[in-house]
C-alpha cells in the first residue's frame, strides 16, 4: 500500500516529530514548562507512528483506520500549537511555522483518507 503520497506524509510527519522533540526540550529547558512540554511530546509524536503503522497495514481498512487516527492526532496537535501560541508560551513566528507544518499534514492525510475510501 505504498505510493508517493505515503512517502511524503511519512517524511513530513517524521520531520514534524523531530521538531516536536526539539520543542519539548526548548519548553522544558528554556521556558521551565514541564506540564505542557510533556503533553506536546507524548501525544504529538504519534502522528508519524500511526502513519508508519498505516503503511504496514495488512488490509485497506487497517490502512484507512490508522491514517484516520493520524489525522485526528494532527488536528489535536494543531489545537496544542494554537494554545501555545495564544498563551504566548511560544513566539508567534515559531508557532506559525509549526502550525504551517501541521496544516500541510492535515491536508495530505485528509486527501489520502478520501482517496482511499473512494477506492473501496
Amino acid at each position: 500500500m505504498s505510493d508517493l503520497k505515503e512517502n511524503i506524509i511519512k517524511d513530513k510527519s517524521y520531520k514534524l516529530a523531530l521538531r516536536i522533540v526539539k520543542l519539548y526540550k526548548y519548553l522544558r529547558d528554556e521556558k521551565k514548562d514541564f506540564v505542557l512540554s510533556k503533553q506536546v511530546l507524548k501525544s504529538r509524536t504519534s502522528i508519524g507512528s500511526n502513519v508508519e503503522e498505516a503503511i504496514g497495514g495488512i488490509t485497506k481498512k487497517d490502512f484507512i483506520n490508522k491514517m484516520f487516527t493520524a489525522y485526528k492526532e494532527a488536528r489535536e496537535t494543531r489545537y496544542w500549537f494554537n494554545l501555545l501560541k495564544d498563551s504566548e508560551v511560544l513566539e508567534t513566528k515559531l508557532a506559525d511555522s509549526l502550525l504551517n507544518d501541521v496544516e500541510d499534514i492535515i491536508k495530505i492525510l485528509g486527501k489520502i483518507i478520501s482517496t482511499s475510501r473512494k477506492a473501496n
